[in-house]
């Protein structure tokens, strides 16, 4: 079993205005007052601007749309995540911006290595939007980021 996802994490209400101008977003609620919008091939074609992606070195964030996610945290937190798993082994990167700049990462575990104490990276970014995970679970779980195994699954 596998699973995936890419996707910018924020407030809901926020994450809704800013993508208002983005006809490909798609958003789905996961709790604790936040909402996702899937990195779809649509929505990734949208907002990419040509330049070369990799300084921050995720998989599917596009060109430029760095820009786009400091912008979008002057009103508050903006994470970037992703996840790609297949069979138990897999990877995590994650990061925040706040105020205009980076303030968390990029995270990155690589496949095979353990997460460090702080957590996954995707949790330590969830974290940093004020997620409040309870006894036994991490931020993850909180907002049930595990209830789906494939990123579409969302919005389906």
């Amino acid at each position: 079993m596998g699973y995936d996802l890419q996707a910018v994490i924020a407030e809901g209400e926020a994450l809704r205005n800013a993508a208002r101008g983005l006809p490909a977003a798609r958003l789905a609620s996961i709790g604790q007052g936040l909402s996702l919008m899937l990195m779809t091939d649509a929505l990734f074609n949208s907002v990419a601007d040509g330049s070369a992606a990799g300084a921050l070195e995720f998989w599917r964030l596009p060109g430029g749309f760095e820009k786009t996610l400091a912008a979008w945290s002057v009103g508050g937190p903006v994470a970037y995540v992703e996840a790609e798993y297949f069979g138990g082994v897999g990877e995590q990167r994650a990061a925040v911006w706040d105020g205009g700049t980076i303030v968390l990462g990029p995270l990155h575990v690589e496949e095979g290595q353990p997460f460090p104490p702080a957590g996954s990276p995707i949790s330590q970014a969830l974290r940093r939007l004020g997620v409040v995970a309870s006894a036994g679970e991490d931020e993850f779980s909180a907002v049930r980021l595990d209830q789906h195994r494939h990123g579409e699954a969302w919005t389906d």
